[in-house]
């Protein structure tokens, strides 16, 4: 696999645009990628198609995107990592507690950090280990109930650290779910288990698919719309983007 990439600037409809091309040989035909990263023009590495264009005749689209994905970067949280500050657990804010203790925990609206993690690494290190472990006793918790309710069974689950995705399921029946799903509200955490355990069922969003979803989280497409609108809030750092 060989990959080049570099990065350009152009304008469209008036608007100066920089983007980076990624010649690749695992493309088979050219594309545009728009994310918190950025735009890329990913080509064939032996395509003749000029990515100015490319990005011309999908304007509209691109600025759309763009748009987007820069009204998401300022509503990303500036989170100060010290003592006092708030974090969001489950939705609620808590305030961050460093103290000597056992075991952090979380405990009358407080998450409370254990002085001995924070001094072998840093207060930001600490806070993103406890919550990954919380993720995965919370969101394991969380699964079996669900997979036992929807009758369904799965292979295991993985905690990921995703920028923009929430779960996955596998072809082997895996269940992959972001970490930061553990700062979302409880009921959000459960459409995005619901939607995932479902995939097990429907691998592609049939009408099959939605039903299923439905009945278990009737109120989906309110957490959905939800999880669109205030996903930035769930970013643990701008230093993730």
């Amino acid at each position: 696999m060989s990959q080049t990439t570099s990065k350009r600037t152009t304008t469209l409809a008036g608007e100066e645009v920089t983007y980076e091309v990624s010649r690749s040989d695992d493309a088979t035909q050219p594309r545009i990628d728009v994310g918190i990263d950025g735009i890329t023009v990913v080509v064939p590495s032996d395509a003749h198609e000029d990515p100015e264009a490319i990005l011309s005749e999908n304007t509209a689209w691109v600025l759309d995107k763009k748009a987007k994905f820069d009204d998401y970067r300022e509503d990303v949280p500036d989170r100060a990592f010290e003592p006092g500050e708030s974090f969001p657990y489950l939705g609620e804010a808590h305030e961050l507690v460093v103290e000597p203790r056992q075991k952090s925990v979380v405990e009358n609206g407080t998450i409370r950090i254990r002085q001995s993690a924070v001094e072998q690494s840093s207060v930001k290190r600490a806070l993103r280990n406890f919550y990954r472990r919380q993720a995965r006793e919370h969101l394991s918790d969380r699964l079996v109930h669900f997979a036992d309710e929807m009758g369904l069974e799965y292979d295991g689950l993985e905690i990921r650290n995703q920028r923009t995705r929430w779960g996955s399921c596998s072809t082997n029946g895996t269940i992959s779910l972001n970490w930061r799903l553990l700062m979302a509200p409880e009921d959000i955490v459960d459409y995005v288990v619901v939607h995932e355990l479902a995939h097990l069922r429907e691998p592609n969003h049939t009408d099959t698919f939605w039903s299923l979803v439905a009945e278990h989280d009737p109120r989906y497409e309110e957490h959905a719309e939800w999880l669109e609108e205030h996903s930035a809030r769930l970013v643990f750092s701008r230093e993730d983007l």
